[in-house]
Order: structure tokens, then sequence, then C-alpha cells
């Protein structure tokens, strides 16, 4: 595989395209062959949760549900911002959706140093 990828994504229901869209990048780029991570903040750390994802699709894109199974499915990840997703009571404890972690500051700092950022909104 090649260098990692990290593809940001602070929205989820809140703003559908906007959620969407880094997971368009990053399933193209695992398809690829590159290694894609989509690294979740904000609210975008509730697409982690079983269900959340499945529910959103946006007039003209890829049901957002069907991109992140591909992601995970050609090898890629999906990361949860540790501090956001504690404010929003999301805990290691409970289920997430197949491929998606929790993940503190410290790998996400350690990933950008060894990969590159991709920025799409």
């Amino acid at each position: 595989m090649s260098d990692l990828m990290l593809f940001p994504c602070s929205y989820g229901a809140d703003d559908p395209e906007r959620a969407t869209v880094p997971f368009i990048a990053a399933a193209t780029a695992a398809v690829s062959g590159h290694r894609a991570v989509v690294v979740c903040t904000v609210e975008g750390v509730t697409l982690g949760i079983p269900g959340v994802a499945d529910d959103i699709e946006d007039e003209g894109l890829p049901p957002l549900g069907d991109l992140f199974r591909q992601l995970v499915a050609a090898g890629g990840e999906v990361w949860l911002c540790s501090a956001c997703a504690t404010k929003r009571s999301i805990t290691g404890d409970q289920e997430l959706v197949e491929g998606a972690t929790i993940v503190g500051a410290a790998r996400i700092v350690e990933a950008l140093a060894e990969g590159k950022a991709i920025t799409l909104t």
C-alpha cells in the first residue's frame, strides 16, 4: 500500500453533503490501493454509531452507509476523535460500526506526521 492519506470529516446528519464527500474520496483512495483513513471530529463522530451513516443520503450522492462499508472492505479505517466522542457520550464500551475506532489526539498527530491530510470542504 502507498502512503497514509487522512480525510477529515466534521459533519454527520447535520450536513449530509459535507459528511459524504470525504467518504467518497477515501473509499476511492482505498479501492485504488492507498491506505485511507477518515478522521471524524465534532458531529462526524456520530457516524461511528451503528445505523447513523445508513440514514444519511443526499440527492445526487451515493448513500453514506454504502461508502462507509466500501471504504472498510477495501482496508480503510474510520477514526473517531476521542474528545469529540466523549463530549457526545460515545465510548469504547458501546458497539461501533465495523471499521470505526476511537483514537486520541496523539494517534492523529502521529498519522499526520507520517501521511497526508486531504481537505475537501
